[in-house]
């Protein structure tokens, strides 16, 4: 039999079409195996939660239900809060004192049911976090006890918080602005929202300063207002007002002051205006001299001591309040006298000065010295003391002086050369009309309360005489006169008994006439005040005199200034 060999084939070379196709096969199924390690990776959370998982602050990666429940409820029962206070000092609750227990109601079991198992590898790098508020609870009168009774919300351990504020005037230095202080006084309300939520999430430890729960003060040291309110106080009290009272000054500064200024309810900073009258109330009884009486050593050598009268230093109230308050307000210090309502010649005890009329009403006899020196003295005729218009003692400042006057009267008008008064109708003048002077002729023929004067003596003082010399008129017994001069005035060079000078210590003598009852009178422009009542007479006397009180040829007295008509 024939041999048969079997056919061979020619292999061919294995392409690249093969290995394509063994490699994508391998490719295939190592990323299906790769899915099917994934999803069953995935397969056990459905179990267990995710990695980086947190409930309620607990690590809960990994755990199943039950293993988180078993946490809860270990946590609750052992469950102590530690409370931080402020300067270091804790206290504690623990779970078991305020009925702290765990509640589950399914929560856990449907978070659990609800995770998407292949969306697992997401999760190992991306945390969730779940607050669940069912899962542990407390009694609510345990709770409120626990918390009332923690030593930081105890009355008498609390110390409340200050504000920053004002401090207390300190001479030479002014006001300060005191810190406020904290203090340790809570707000309960705060601090239990704070502890519930503490508890709640079982965390071990809470801060009540990072909480918030301390009462702040509510004014701190930068407070603006606070600030604006030192820089007016400290204006006002920086002011130093010095008044010049002559040689002697009055101070006043910020011990003062300080007294006077608060701060109101709106905020503001006040001056008391009630309080800066009263201060220059006293600046005026302290140095007001218009109402005082006034020492005079006399031109006789004894002293007299006159009271009444207007002449002497006189502050204008008021005015000077207004304008000291305007001073403190505007924080200006200055030097100045106080705004008067009337001037005297000097300060000191002897306010009147060197230039005055001294008028002694006993001797019906007058000085004029001008600057120390006496320019003129004369006799006189004053009131009428039988009829009760005595010329009044005291002093007082001459108020106008005007050249030929009118005195009138309802019946009669006198013209005067020379008019001066100085107490209200009451004035000095020449009285042509009498040709005698001094001794006792005022007692029963006198005027209705002017002095008289010889017209040369009337005119001497008229010509150096000015508005506002002061003209003291008083009572000297011992120096009565029964002797009535011709008129005719003594020389300037005539010395008084003594320079004129303030004693300290007067010799007193009765310087109070009786009242007077002055007639109505008018006097012609510019006067503000009128003259005495006089009439004015033309009849001569028997001896040629013209005047009243002088007997004529029919022996009857004739109506004139002075006499009652």
């Amino acid at each position: 039999m024939e041999n048969v060999k079997p056919r061979s084939r020619k292999k061919k070379p294995f392409g690249l079409k093969g290995l394509a196709a063994i490699g994508s096969g391998t490719v295939a199924a190592a990323a299906l195996i790769a899915a099917l390690v994934y999803l069953q990776t995935g397969k056990q959370y459905e179990k267990v939660f995710f990695p980086n998982t947190t409930i309620n602050g607990m690590d809960a990666s990994k755990k199943s239900v039950e293993e988180v429940k078993n946490a809860i409820a270990s946590g609750a029962q052992e469950y102590v809060l530690s409370i931080g206070e402020r300067g270091g000092s804790t206290q504690e609750i623990k779970g078991r004192d305020i009925g702290l227990e765990s509640v589950f109601d399914g929560s856990l079991e449907k978070l659990l049911a609800d995770q998407k198992t292949y969306e697992w590898l997401k999760h190992v790098k991306t945390p969730q976090e779940f607050d669940i508020g069912t899962m542990i609870q407390y009694d609510q009168d345990k709770f409120d006890t626990a918390v009332s009774g923690l030593d930081c919300l105890k009355d008498e351990l609390v110390e409340k918080p200050e504000n920053a504020h004002v401090s207390d005037y300190v001479s030479g230095q002014g006001y300060h602005i005191i810190a406020a202080k904290e203090g340790n006084q809570l707000d309960p309300e705060k601090v239990k929202s704070g502890i519930s939520e503490a508890v709640m999430g079982l965390n071990p430890e809470i801060s009540l300063e990072e909480l918030g729960a301390y009462v702040k003060p509510q004014i701190p040291a930068d407070d603006p207002q606070l600030i604006a309110q030192i820089q007016t106080l400290n204006k006002y009290v920086n002011v130093t007002i010095t008044y010049n009272f002559g040689n002697e000054k009055k101070v006043l500064n910020g011990d003062t002051i300080s007294k006077w200024i608060g701060i109101g309810e709106d905020g503001k900073v006040y001056l008391s205006s009630s309080s800066v009258s009263a201060y220059v109330k006293e600046l005026a009884s302290q140095y007001d001299t218009s109402t005082r009486a006034k020492n005079l050593k006399t031109s006789y050598g004894q002293t007299v001591r006159i009271t009444g009268g207007s002449y002497g230093w006189r502050i204008d109230q008021s005015t000077e309040a207004d304008e000291l308050a305007e001073l403190i307000r505007s924080g200006q210090s200055v030097v100045r006298e106080p705004v008067y309502k009337q001037k005297a010649a000097s300060h000191g005890e002897n306010d009147y000065g060197s230039t005055y009329v001294e008028i002694n009403l006993t001797a019906q006899h007058l000085f004029f010295y001008k600057d120390g020196k006496l320019l003129v003295e004369s006799d006189f005729v004053s009131g009428n003391e039988s009829k009760g218009w005595s010329t009044p003692a005291g002093v007082f400042p001459l108020t106008y002086k005007q050249r030929d006057a009118t005195l009138k009267g309802e019946t009669y008008r006198t013209p005067v050369s020379y008019w001066m008064p100085f107490n209200g109708n009451i004035g000095l003048h020449d009285a042509t009309w009498r040709s005698t002077f001094g001794g006792t002729i005022y007692k029963t023929s006198g005027s209705h309360g002017c002095v008289n004067l010889p017209p040369a003596v009337a005119k001497t003082i008229f010509e150096n005489i000015a508005a506002g010399v002061p003209v003291l008129c008083y009572h000297l017994p011992g120096t009565e006169s029964q002797t009535a001069s011709n008129g005719t005035s003594k020389p300037a060079e005539t010395k008084p008994a003594t320079e004129p000078t303030t004693a300290a210590k007067p010799t007193e003598a009765p310087t109070t006439a009786p009242p007077t009852t002055a007639a109505p009178t008018t006097a012609a422009p510019p006067a503000t005040k009128e003259p005495e009542t006089e009439v004015s007479t033309s009849a001569p006397s028997k001896d040629g005199e013209i005047g009243p009180g002088v007997s004529n040829s029919s022996g009857k007295k004739k109506s004139g200034p002075g006499v009652h008509k």
